[in-house]
């Protein structure tokens, strides 16, 4: 499966200046590669780290980072920024998917969660690492095959494909979910490919 990436370099190859190349020729198909997926949130932000050998997936870490509502905007991303760096250091993943902006119909909600994908994303960055993002409707179809499935169908899956006894918890779910997707868009699944931002 990840032999494929061999073929498939220009997933890397717009990475951001100055980052790793994660994504350089396979020179064995056992290699391991490790996705930190990321779906950001103002108050609960998913972490789920994914390492993928051969055709097998494994969960590596998953997490949830919370911040209570009692917190100003501030402090809610400096701890994302600082959970996101902590995790990296912790499990050193070679390449970071994080879910891409899509439309609200609040203008506050949006900002927010920008500025939350901000405090990641700079985290991410600070490492060196080359950064993708798809868009939730992507992740779906590639967990589901279907970009319209319901969050349940998703984590599901997750539970499936990464061999788990539990369901992880619905942000970490989601970000587990990314991972994966990121991995799909590498091996072979076209009309998946993202480039990095």
């Amino acid at each position: 499966m990840l032999a494929a990436i061999e073929a498939r370099r220009a997933c890397a190859s717009v990475a951001l200046p100055g980052s790793r190349t994660s994504l350089s020729p396979v020179k064995s198909p056992h290699k391991v590669i490790r996705v930190l997926g990321i779906d950001t949130s103002l108050r609960s932000s998913g972490i789920g780290v994914v390492e993928a050998r051969g055709g097998s997936f494994k969960c590596i870490y998953q997490s949830a980072l919370k911040v209570p509502q009692k917190h100003h905007l501030s402090e809610c991303l400096f701890r994302i920024y600082n959970g996101v760096d902590d995790v990296i250091g912790k499990t050193s993943p070679d390449v970071v998917a994080i879910e891409g902006v899509f439309f609200f119909k609040n203008a506050k909600t949006a900002f927010s969660l920008g500025e939350a994908r901000g405090a990641a994303i700079a985290a991410c960055v600070k490492h060196g690492l080359p950064i993708y993002e798809y868009a939730p409707r992507r992740v779906k179809q590639a967990m589901v095959g279907f970009g319209g499935a319901e969050k349940q169908q998703v984590r599901k899956m997750v539970m499936k494909l990464l061999g788990l006894a539990d369901e992880p918890q619905e942000d970490a779910g989601d970000a587990l979910a990314i991972a994966i997707c990121h991995l799909h868009s590498c091996t072979g699944f076209s009309a998946l490919m993202s480039k990095a931002i």
